[in-house]
């Protein structure tokens, strides 16, 4: 949720106790075409619009308008509730748990085919007589060799680096930022802890990473990795510390 979202939900009950709703009668199977007259029109629009968005992405389709708009108008006007607190708050939870399961399952599913994708393009990758894989599933091309020293997963490193998704996506890179990285390589991601230490001081590599030495089915939300995720860096090996 943008934050944007998040905070027009916070305060949007407050603000629309501020308005009536006339309008609301009438039949709302399907969009209506708003009006701008006034401010007021463009805000009441912008707050609806953004509270249906949040049943949308989640593929929300039950939804009743009718009972909608009756319980927005009394919460608004203040009158007694026809459910219970305890029967609004099992509806509300009910609908969470669906949300919840509808969303591990496109998870898993999404996991599983990119990871058959990762698989396929990594049985064919392998066969390149300039990709070396290893016995953890990690997939390397030597781009520059180095003539320094090589690190120990305890060390620190300084890098340049670039990651893209199998597709061509770039996710990140410290090229684009303009300055390198630093960092201890016992923690970052398995596949870097295992693929710098191959490296000496001034080589640039390829390296090919499955899910399992990456993010998982579980990448940090927010960015374009996907759960089962192979992931594809090239890194310049600037500094041993």
């Amino acid at each position: 949720m943008s934050f944007l979202k998040s905070a027009t939900i916070k305060f949007a009950l407050p603000v629309l106790g501020l308005f009536t709703l006339a309008s609301c009668t009438q039949d709302l199977n399907g969009p209506t075409q708003a009006s701008f007259s006034e401010d007021v029109d463009s805000l009441s629009y912008s707050l609806g619009y953004l509270y249906g968005q949040q049943f949308n992405p989640a593929g929300y389709e039950e939804f009743d308008y009718t009972n909608f708009v009756a319980g927005f108008q009394t919460g608004v006007g203040g009158d007694s509730s026809e459910l219970s607190e305890e029967e609004m708050m099992n509806a509300v939870q009910s609908l969470q748990l669906k949300l919840e399961k509808m969303t591990a399952e496109q998870t898993t599913n999404q996991a599983a085919q990119n990871r058959q994708e990762a698989e396929t393009f990594l049985a064919e990758n392998g066969q390149r007589p300039e990709v070396t894989t290893t016995e953890s599933g990690l997939q390397y091309e030597v781009l520059e060799e180095g003539t320094g020293d090589s690190p120990a997963a305890t060390d620190e490193v300084e890098v340049h680096y670039s990651g893209t998704l199998l597709d061509g996506r770039k996710f990140d890179s410290s090229y684009d930022r303009g300055e390198t990285v630093t960092f201890p390589l016992n923690g970052v991601i398995a596949g870097w802890t295992e693929g710098v230490q191959l490296m000496k001081e001034g080589a640039k590599y390829k390296f090919y990473v499955p899910a399992d030495l990456g993010y998982g089915d579980n990448p940090r939300p927010g960015g374009i990795i996907e759960p089962g995720s192979l992931l594809i860096f090239e890194v310049e090996l600037i500094d041993v510390k």
